[in-house]
């Protein structure tokens, strides 16, 4: 069981490597101009590098959700759990439903809403390091989806480092009060 709090941070390492693999097959493919996104569009090669990405990762974010819901201490922390598990299914129809489907921006947009929201109901719940560190992370996100990022790939990547951050949060401090 312990372990399986490292498959969140796994989860997002398991992304950046799908990435990277699908921007060596696409070498049009911009941080400044573009979404992370069109990396698995109908306009990439080999879209289905990154698809596949999303899905493997969410099983790692389910995994860590899972996680978060077996060693709750409470009903925030369990909630804020569950709310992530639900994350992690928006991850896979991000997937299933790539650029250049109607559901895509909706599955995308909510992947990070009901994570976001998972990290604030469980910090809430939780000692005063998790606390803290998940309030700060969440006030983070809101701050950067209020900023002009010269694109979209750029506010994917930062608002996917402070998750990764709050699986490190986790990981390494979640049982600290």
């Amino acid at each position: 069981m312990k372990k399986l709090v490292w498959a969140g941070f796994a989860g997002g390492l398991t992304y950046w490597l799908f990435v990277a693999w699908s921007i060596s097959r696409n070498p049009w493919f911009s941080f400044m101009k573009n979404a992370l996104s069109d990396l698995g569009g109908p306009n990439a090669n080999s879209p289905w590098i990154y698809n596949v990405g999303l899905i493997v990762s969410s099983v790692f974010i389910m995994g860590f959700a899972v996680y978060l819901i077996l060693t709750s201490r409470n009903r925030l922390q369990t909630v804020g759990g569950a709310y992530i598990s639900v994350s992690a299914i928006f991850l896979t129809l991000i997937g299933v439903f790539h650029e250049g489907t109607k559901p895509h921006v909706f599955v995308s947009t909510y992947f990070f809403f009901q994570f976001f929201l998972g990290i604030l109901i469980y910090g809430l719940g939780s000692g005063n390091t998790v606390k803290r560190g998940s309030l700060l992370l969440f006030a983070l996100a809101v701050v950067g989806v209020l900023v002009r990022w010269p694109s979209t790939a750029l506010l994917e990547t930062y608002e996917i480092l402070l998750l990764m951050a709050f699986t490190l949060l986790v990981a390494l401090w979640g049982d600290v009060k």
